[in-house]
């Protein structure tokens, strides 16, 4: 079930909470003790320049967060602006760095766990990967079944965390030493070379800011509180472990700290005697709430990058195969999970491959995130339109760039490897599987190939060896809702389906009151699904009838008439199908519906079908030229060519000695449309509405340019789209091409215009067709 349209209910502090659990995991549980055996006490500066580089790419991230708030992650913004090739690196990148970083979080709940009850060693598995394994089975588990985290959990969550560490501050302070700090080997034994490299082992620390751009949509005043959340949760966390790993090296001597839990170590030495154990206990369960919370949150995270990458054919859509029963893409889960054990199994003996494997990953990520907002400012992006904008263009996004990829080159020699044959394992993924199947076009792609002339030719040739090859398939989108016109639609797309050699997207609307969550009613799955399955079931048969694939889709959404274009835009449509609304009187004689007709254009062709019977046997089409007769004379060519239909073209002019030139117009327009075989109807009256009600006597179904007056003008005065649909006997099919129009003009229409059965610039009949 899809969520695009979700109740804005999300605060600011919930949404900080959502980054800051994420991040406050096994990391400072975990790594303080690993990272200072090869660093020393200096280690506090690597967590805090993780954080800098961190914080510079959240800046990006609020941009770019604010800029698409459906995005869904990173993945999406290097698919879109860099191409599939890069978006395959993202979005595999960001999905095997999420098992990694899910794997390293299981051992430090396993690390932990063996602190509070005693656990086997199983072959040769040690207690700590039994206990990663089991945690990671039912983190899983949990995710399969779809419970989630809340923002409210997730405070509470965050809240308990920051009080126990809190206290543990406090007694840390008071038991703080600087010469334990300093030890025997002053604050730099090793140097300071082997500062970089623990940056890279610590900064898997600082995953997880990230995922509040992921709930953006659902945010509160998301231009304002987004970036807020974002910054200020990477700036919390950075504060708080320069604090924490301080004080552990200031109340445990760097080299005796403990590898596996150092925190519950620091814990008994800075807490009074009688104190001590019980403080270590209950900072072990405040580590297995913070390890538990953040492998939950990875991976319900890598669930939605496999769901984003097949939708876009980057990766086989069977593994977004949606439960009966749990409504969660459970094949995707599983996948994932088999992918962290296999992680703990084989690499869990050694905590730092797994987390500079995270970390390394995530980086690349990161990098391809700042190029990704590049393209979009640089080459003005229609859709890109930010309410946050990144502070000191473009230095700020290259410096994320650099830093992120700078990091790297410090880190351990297998990460390193590791990068090179990640980025080679993407890169033939993609030219061997994805780019034969995804119909995405990068931003950069087009950019370049749209000015090749201007651009140097190594830049061209690349342009073109990483363009896909896959032709975006035709898709024609039907909303269903009414079961006793559901099969006409599902008829009508599927024509258009036919003729294009297209996919038919049936898609319920489930339109819910304002009062209503969707989150409420997508937990109501039973009772929506049960008028889903029907409907949709019903749009299987009909479909497998004209042997058309077709894909269904379940939305829950406040706003049914703006969610139409919404999902339009969402499945790439070419055409929608829709049934006519007689009770919706603004959205009479045009396709586009609501609100959102005043300020945005149509995504896509539309056609609206007034039922009143299917029966294309005998189709009349009326035109004068235009880009809506242009569509009306495509959907006839396939009436007649999928159900044999007799069509006939009708072409009004003012008098009798306009007739040859009306006649002349109407041949060379039907041969340009393919439809010379046609019958040609010319009257000579001047009175189109007239003409067409008398020309429908004879036909089954009309199919009619929708009007081009403006909102208000048709509230008004009504229109000829408005009195021909409600006076004719047979069914209408109105047709309308998506056009550019000013503000004015969608509020009071074009000045001398009436519809498609009329010229654009006069009333006379063309001789130039299409002109």
């Amino acid at each position: 079930m899809s969520d695009e349209e979700l109740a804005k209910d999300l605060g600011l502090i919930p949404a900080m909470t959502i980054g800051i659990g994420t991040m406050i995991g096994a990391g400072i549980f975990v790594l303080p003790g690993e990272a200072a055996q090869g660093t020393g006490p200096i280690v506090v500066i690597s967590f805090l320049v993780g954080g800098v580089i961190a914080m510079v790419n959240a800046l990006s991230v609020s941009e770019l967060g604010t800029a698409m708030p459906k995005a869904g992650g990173a993945y999406y913004y290097v698919n879109r602006a860099l191409g599939p090739l890069f978006g395959s690196i993202s979005g595999l990148g960001d999905w095997l760095g999420l098992a990694f970083a899910s794997a390293f979080y299981t051992i430090g709940f396993g690390r932990y766990l063996g602190e509070l009850l005693e656990l086997p060693s199983i072959l040769f598995l040690s207690n700590v990967q039994v206990g990663a394994i089991l945690a990671g089975a039912a983190f899983v588990g949990v995710n399969y079944i779809g419970a989630k985290e809340t923002g409210g959990v997730q405070t509470i969550i965050v809240t308990i965390l920051l009080v126990i560490l809190g206290v543990f501050a406090i007694a840390g302070w008071f038991a703080f030493d600087w010469g334990t700090v300093s030890g025997s080997g002053g604050y730099t034994p090793f140097g300071t070379a082997e500062l970089l490299p623990a940056t890279g082992l610590v900064f898997v620390s600082f995953l997880g800011y990230a995922k509040i751009a992921t709930v953006g949509e659902e945010m509160k005043n998301p231009g304002r509180n987004l970036p807020i959340a974002i910054v200020g949760s990477v700036a919390i966390v950075t504060v708080l472990y320069g604090i924490l790993v301080t004080i552990m090296l200031g109340v445990v001597p760097w080299p005796d700290l403990d590898l596996e839990a150092p925190v519950a170590q620091a814990t008994e030495v800075a807490f009074p005697g009688n104190f001590a154990g019980a403080a270590a206990v209950i900072m072990a369960l405040g580590a297995l709430l913070a390890t538990a919370s953040s492998a939950n949150a990875s991976i319900l995270a890598s669930a939605r990058i496999n769901f984003a990458m097949g939708r876009d054919k980057i990766v086989n859509d069977w593994l977004n195969e949606i439960h009966p029963r749990f409504a969660t893409p459970y094949r995707s889960i599983v996948v994932t999970g088999g992918l962290i054990i296999v992680f703990i199994v084989v690499m869990g003996g050694d905590v730092k491959v797994l987390s500079e494997a995270a970390s390394v990953l995530h980086l690349i990520v990161y990098a391809l995130m700042n190029a990704a907002l590049i393209v979009f400012r640089e080459t003005d992006h229609p859709d890109y339109d930010p309410d946050f904008t990144v502070p000191l263009y473009p230095i700020v996004p290259i410096l994320g760039f650099v830093l992120s990829l700078g990091l790297i080159y410090f880190m351990d020699t297998t990460s390193q490897i590791l990068a090179v044959v990640f980025i080679v394992g993407a890169v033939l993924w993609y030219v061997l599987y994805a780019r034969y199947r995804t119909p995405i076009q990068g931003v950069l792609g087009e950019y370049v190939r749209d000015r090749s002339e201007e651009m140097p030719d190594i830049a061209v040739s690349a342009a073109e060896a990483a363009s896909p090859d896959a032709t975006a398939p035709y898709n024609v989108m039907v909303p269903v809702s009414n079961p006793r016109t559901e099969d006409e639609l599902v008829a009508l797309g599927c024509t258009m389906a036919d003729q294009n050699d297209g996919v038919v997207h049936a898609v319920h609307v489930v339109e819910v009151p304002d009062q209503t969550s969707l989150e409420y009613v997508a937990d109501q799955l039973e009772t929506v699904d049960g008028e889903s399955s029907r409907l949709l079931e019903n749009a299987r048969r009909v479909a497998a009838e004209y042997d058309v694939e077709i894909e269904t889709h379940t939305v829950v959404s406040h706003r049914s008439l703006e969610e139409v274009v919404d999902s339009a835009k969402r499945l790439n449509a070419d055409t929608v199908v829709m049934g006519w609304s007689p009770n919706r009187p603004w959205t009479s004689g045009r396709t586009s519906a609501g609100l959102e007709d005043l300020t945005t254009n149509l995504p896509c062709d539309f056609l609206v079908f007034k039922d009143r019977g299917f029966d294309p046997s005998r189709v009349l089409v009326p035109t004068a030229g235009g880009p809506d007769s242009d569509l009306s004379a495509e959907a006839a060519k396939a009436l007649r060519d999928v159900h044999g239909a007799d069509v006939s073209i009708l072409h009004v002019v003012d008098e009798d000695t306009e007739r040859a030139k009306g006649t002349a117009f109407l041949g060379t327009w039907a041969d340009e449309h393919g439809l010379g075989d046609a019958t040609l109807l010319v009257e000579t009256d001047g009175d189109v509405e007239a003409a067409i009600e008398r020309a429908t006597n004879d036909h089954t179904m009309i199919v009619l340019g929708a009007t081009r007056k403006g909102l208000l003008s048709r509230l008004v005065g009504g229109s000829l789209v408005f009195d021909v649909v409600d006076e004719v006997d047979c069914s209408v099919l109105l047709a309308e091409r998506p056009a550019k129009r000013s503000l004015r003009e969608r509020l009071f229409g074009r000045p001398g215009v009436e519809a498609s059965t009329q010229t654009e610039e006069e009333a006379e009949p063309r001789t130039e067709p299409g002109s």
